[in-house]
């Protein structure tokens, strides 16, 4: 101051202090929101350039605010195509010049999309260049529009490719959620129910379903409610379950149901018909015969055990097994064909004989079987069987021909003959056995004697099976003599079994049983190897005859077996002659045939045994070139005691005579009978008269000691 002295001021700045904090207090929360800002917008920019799909945002006057990279790469359109401020309809014709629309119509497409600007909407949109996008639209309350647009080609592939598998399934396969709603379904199950699209679209419930299906009778008699109940039950578990459904129509459909996690069910319906029938008809077949569709023996031990089981007091089971007589020259003569149907026609006579309850089976070839359940006595067994033989033998006329045929019927008795099936037919099948040796069209009841025959039989097979090995047979040899010159021309082989523990044993005991086994064909070679063999030592104008059974010749190779023993034993071919019956030419005629046309190049004779008692026929001896006739024992036996006999007798030596063949009239044992067939024109004759079949040793001391100066094959061999 002018005086010296100082002047001090004092102003208050408190608030200027207080008003310069806020002030920077602002500053820095200004600072912080803008780096908050613009950290939220890089985010969002950050997002919106990272989403998979492509957004666009218009204003209310269809013009771009924003759009994301996604949206323009997907349309290839470039930056300036897409700043903020181009229209739709600016886009559109950009996108239409990309080639993106290719056929749709753009003018109508355009309008279209502008007139639904302000709605909600959601589209699938398949581009020119095969990609499929799926277009969401939703509408902003400042009447904004945001769109996103999603590339949705590999989830439509894999639903196209999921459509194609679920409807080329051969099952129909039905989706439900927890509340039985339909989610989806193939087309295979529609079809398989006859339902339309729109019974079968998402949404619908099952009991409509149902409902549908009844209208289109699927289901007889059963009203919505029953079937619901029904399904529940196999809808309702929480284990995976399986049913199978019978249609009006007759189809049988397998449902398999499957749980889900969220209480849904996924169905799938397969049509199991043709496979029930297949299975139906393949458990058929194994229990029926293919041909006459009866029972096979499988099903009727499955009937006859049943019926055994159930079998009341007082009641019997009859079990009739029975063969065919005669059937197999059917076969022979007029084919398998014919044979067929022969098989069918007794099938149709046999049924027509029996109740419902009781049981026709077919046990093979030409063997049937028929089980009489609840029959009270043995007579009433007797009575079918007489029936069976009745009705079986009745003339048959098959494709013109008029066939005869027998049969006989075994009958064992349940449960006293047997109380199990297969006891059963075993002891009606010795029953049959006893029938038939007692001749044809006849019946018997099973006997426990039966049995122990059966066993001696079987005991018999397993010695005759060892006897060859052992070394005991034997053969005995019987002469045939010359009419003419009174001498002997040659010796039948007869073969002889010395039993160890029963002696000798007759050769009709064992020469059949042979046969059915097939033993006669080891046999068989045994003796002509062993005759031949001796009969090498004989003179030169002496013969051998050595009978050959059917069997020998259905086995393949009897020629070589001939040339083998010639050769072994020296023998002439001249000198052997085998001896056939005419069985042996009903068999393959033409096969046999061509055999002994063989054997005759060999030089080998053949004679035909037993003529005039089998199937004669003349054919036979203008089929082939016989060297020799034998009359069977039987007509010479009553020669002098039976015109027919003679006759007969005289028939078979003119014949002989006529066709140049030699005539042997065999089991000549009296004087008288010597006389008639020399007289009647036999050129030899064989029988006890003269000789009976004799060892080996007595035939060269009695018949061939006085001949020891002429040479014999095995001496002209060495």
């Amino acid at each position: 101051m002018a005086d010296g002295g100082t002047l001090t001021t004092h102003e208050d700045i408190t608030e200027r202090e207080r008003l310069s904090a806020q002030l920077e207090k602002n500053n820095k929360r200004y600072e912080r929101l803008t780096e908050q800002l613009v950290r939220q917008t890089l985010q969002f920019d950050t997002a919106l350039e990272n989403m998979a799909q492509g957004l666009c945002l218009f204003d209310a006057e269809q013009r771009i605010v924003i759009c994301n990279s996604r949206y323009a790469e997907m349309y290839g359109l470039t930056p300036d195509q897409v700043k903020p401020g181009t229209t739709i309809r600016q886009i559109m014709e950009y996108r239409y010049a990309n080639g993106v629309f290719g056929s749709v119509d753009f003018q109508t497409f355009v309008r279209d999309w502008l007139a639904e600007f302000g709605k909600a909407s959601s589209r699938i949109q398949k581009l020119a260049d095969g990609r499929v996008i799926c277009a969401v639209r939703r509408l902003m309350a400042d009447g904004c529009l945001v769109t996103t647009h999603e590339d949705i080609t590999e989830r439509e592939v894999l639903k196209d490719r999921l459509d194609a598998a679920l409807n080329n399934m051969a099952q129909g396969l039905a989706m439900f959620d927890a509340e039985r709603r339909l989610v989806l379904c193939n087309e295979r199950f529609a079809e398989m129910y006859g339902l339309t699209p729109d019974q079968v679209k998402p949404g619908t419930t099952l009991r409509q379903i149902i409902e549908y299906r009844i209208a289109n009778l699927d289901f007889s008699g059963k009203t919505a409610d029953q079937l619901m109940d029904s399904l529940f039950r196999h809808l309702n578990g929480k284990d995976a379950g399986y049913y199978t459904s019978r249609l009006s129509d007759g189809r049988c459909l397998a449902v398999s149901v499957q749980p889900m996690a969220d209480g849904g069910r996924v169905t799938t319906h397969q049509d199991i018909t043709e496979q029930q029938r297949a299975e139906a008809k393949i458990a058929h077949m194994a229990l029926h015969d293919a041909l006459t569709g009866l029972p096979n023996r499988v099903l009727l031990n499955e009937r006859l055990e049943y019926a055994l089981k159930r079998v009341k007091r007082g009641e019997i089971v009859a079990t009739h097994l029975l063969d065919l007589d005669h059937f197999k020259n059917v076969n022979d003569t007029l084919g398998h064909a014919a044979g067929d149907k022969l098989l069918k026609m007794v099938t149709e006579r046999l049924c027509r004989l029996v109740r419902e309850t009781d049981t026709i089976a077919r046990m093979g070839g030409d063997e049937f079987a028929i089980v009489q359940v609840a029959i009270e006595q043995p007579s009433d067994a007797t009575v079918l069987a007489q029936r069976i033989i009745e009705v079986v033998s009745e003339p048959y006329d098959i494709d013109g021909h008029q066939v005869v045929i027998g049969t006989s019927v075994g009958i064992a008795v349940g449960p006293l003959d047997g109380e199990d099936p297969l006891q059963l037919i075993r002891n009606a099948d010795l029953a049959l056995y006893g029938a038939k040796g007692e001749g044809r069209a006849r019946y018997r009841f099973f006997e426990s004697e039966m049995d122990a025959q059966m066993q001696a039989r079987r005991a018999m097979e397993c010695d005759l099976r060892k006897a060859l090995g052992a070394g005991e047979f034997d053969l005995h040899y019987q002469p045939f003599v010359n009419l003419e010159s009174n001498e002997i021309s040659g010796f039948e082989a007869l073969v002889r079994w010395q039993h160890p523990e029963r002696g000798m044993v007759p050769p009709s005991e064992f020469i059949p049983l042979a046969e059915d086994i097939g033993f006669i064909v080891p046999l068989g070679e045994w003796v002509l190897r062993s005759a031949c063999a001796a009969a090498a030592r004989w003179p030169h104008d002496l013969k051998l005859a050595v009978n050959v059974s059917p069997a020998q010749f259905r086995s393949p190779g009897l020629v070589q077996v001939v040339v083998g023993a010639l050769a072994a034993s020296g023998l002439s071919p001249g000198r052997l002659e085998l001896e056939i019956t005419e069985t042996v030419l009903l068999e393959d005629k033409e096969a046999t045939l061509a055999v002994l046309y063989q054997l005759r190049e060999l030089g080998v004779g053949v004679a035909m045994d037993d003529f005039g008692t089998g199937y004669s026929s003349l054919s036979y001896l203008q089929s082939f070139p016989f060297d020799r006739i034998k009359i069977d024992q039987s007509f010479v036996n009553d020669i002098n005691d039976s015109a027919t006999s003679l006759n007969i007798v005289r028939a078979i030596a003119a014949l002989a005579n006529g066709l140049c063949m030699a005539s042997t009239a065999e089991g000549v044992e009296t004087e008288g009978q010597l006389d008639t067939v020399k007289s009647e024109g036999c050129t030899e004759m064989q029988g006890f008269y003269f000789s009976r079949p004799r060892p080996l040793h007595e035939i060269e001391q009695l018949f061939l000691s006085d001949h020891t100066d002429r040479k014999t094959d095995a001496a002209d061999a060495a």
